[in-house]
This record gives C-alpha cells, structure tokens and sequence, in this order.
C-alpha cells in the first residue's frame, strides 16, 4: 500500500491534469461560441460598456436611460464573468485511515482533492477549501486564484491527514457543510469529499441549504472490502484498544447489510436534493480516479 501522501507528491500531480477542465465539453464550446447566455453556473456577465444600437442587438439589452438621455437607441455591452469560486470541502475524520487496497481513504482525498485543486487554478478559478478535521473546528481558507489559493490547502492537508486509526467524526462534516453555506456565494462549485458513513436528518438539512444556492457534488470514498465483507478466514479488526476478532464468513452478510444500507442512504440523499454524487474506491489507478471525477456530472 502507498505511503501517506507528502507535499512533494501533491505538488507533481499538476503534469497529471494539463489541459482538463471542470467545465463539460458543452460548457466549453458554448464560451467559445459567444452565446448571449452563459451556461456556467455562477459565472455572469459583467457590464463593460454602453454603445449606439446597431441592427440585430438584442434588445433585451437596451439602456433606456442613455437612450432617453441621448435621444438614440443605446445598448449595454456585457463581458462574460470567467472567474468562479471553487471550494473544496474534504472530511478527514480518523476512520479514513483505512484501506485494504492500493491506498488508505483518507489518501484518496488528498490525491482526488489535489488533481482538482489544479485543475481548477489552470482554469483561471478560485480556490477555497475547508478541512474538517474535528468536530467544532474546520480549517478554513477563503478563495484565492492561482497557487497563493492552492499551496496552503496542499499543506494543510498533508498537516491535517489523520495518521492513525480512530472513531469516525461524523459532526465535523456538518459543520463545515454550514460553515460553507455562509460563505460560499451563489453560483460557487462545491465538491464534498467524504466516506459519508453516517446520513441522517441533521447532514441532510445542511446539504439542502447549500444545495440551494450553490452547485454541490459528492465525492464518496470507499474501499472494496467495505462493499464485499471479509473473505474466508479470522481476522482482528477495530481500532487500537478496542480490537476483535470476526470470522469472514459468519460476518459477511451482516457487513454487507450494512454497507447497502450506507449506500441506499446516501443515494436518496443525492436524489431528494438534486445532488450529483459519485464513488472513488481505493483500489482504483490514479488515472481512472481523475477521468471519474471529470466525466460529465448529471
């Protein structure tokens, strides 16, 4: 398995995303076409100037104002607003120090949250984060463009990555999901990487607020062992003091049972508010990862 991920890796991820983009082909082409009406969420356009009406404006355009003022027809000229705040809020609780394959969950957040750090800087976006990493006191570091806004997200979570296993904090996801309902304006992109162990009323609340002012994805983590239970054979699991020994075959329905009722529950949540969630696994190549979290959100 992979060491824990230092500065040094994430920084070399960015030859990884070179020419990617967080916006959808369609996204692409429609800036590149000009069109009147921007199809990028939370990018708008910005008033330039005022010029006489020339055959063929569009009218909806019109100053009246000026064209009172001027006794002639006058328009506003916009500029389409190419700069978006991206956040980035990723869920580093304890329990994510777990993996049965290629790399521990909570290192899969820092890889996923790192390619799409840079992605977004090449992209000319802002970027903010928030690490939770406790339950009352998320790292929080408000959007900023190029590497003055990445660089110390880099470190914060290399700082911040749990480095032993421990009891999941669920409440600390909450709170940065509020903490990022006050401070993410309208329009902003906010991805959510998470294992999202526990769904209930209170993340759900959260989640509907946010969601109605920003667009908001869900990155789930997981490990293929969470999903198929433990194979044939004895082992000892928990967390360091509290550790047991569980038989893989009288145990694996139980696990598996629990693991599709995690599932199931986070799937309506994603469907009941509108949200777009997908699933990066531990066992998954770096590339395959990257070519998930780009592929179209529906």
């Amino acid at each position: 398995m992979n060491q824990l991920p230092d500065l040094t890796e994430l920084l070399a991820l960015r030859a990884q995303v070179q020419g990617l983009s967080l916006q959808s082909p369609a996204q692409t082409l429609s800036r590149r076409q000009g069109s009147y009406r921007s199809s990028q969420r939370g990018r708008g356009l910005e008033f330039e100037e005022v010029r006489p009406y020339a055959e063929g404006d569009d009218v909806r355009a019109m100053d009246w104002r000026v064209t009172a003022r001027r006794g002639k027809p006058h328009i506003k000229l916009f500029r389409e607003e190419r700069e978006r705040a991206v956040w980035l809020v990723i869920h580093l609780h304890p329990g994510l120090y777990f993996g049965s394959r290629r790399q521990l969950k909570s290192s899969l957040a820092l890889r996923a949250a790192a390619l799409l750090g840079w992605i977004a800087m090449q992209g000319g976006d802002r970027l903010g984060a928030c690490l939770c990493c406790e339950a009352d006191h998320p790292w929080i570091s408000p959007p900023r463009g190029r590497e003055a806004g990445l660089l110390p997200i880099l470190q914060a979570m290399v700082d911040h990555q749990p480095r032993s296993p421990g009891e999941p904090l669920m409440a600390g996801l909450v709170n940065a999901v509020r903490q990022i309902n006050s401070l993410a304006h309208t329009g902003s992109l906010v991805y959510i990487l998470s294992d999202f162990f526990h769904v209930d009323e209170t993340l759900t609340h959260a989640l509907a607020l946010l969601a109605g002012h920003v667009e908001c994805r869900l990155l789930s983590l997981e490990d293929p062992l969470e999903r198929q239970g433990l194979p044939h054979g004895s082992f000892q699991l928990g967390i360091p003091g509290q550790l047991r020994w569980m038989q893989g075959d009288s145990s694996r329905q139980a696990w598996q049972h629990a693991w599709s009722t995690r599932d199931n529950q986070l799937k309506n949540l994603s469907q009941s508010l509108r949200l777009s969630c997908k699933s990066l696994s531990t066992d998954a190549p770096l590339k395959h990862t990257l070519s998930l979290m780009l592929r179209p959100f529906p």
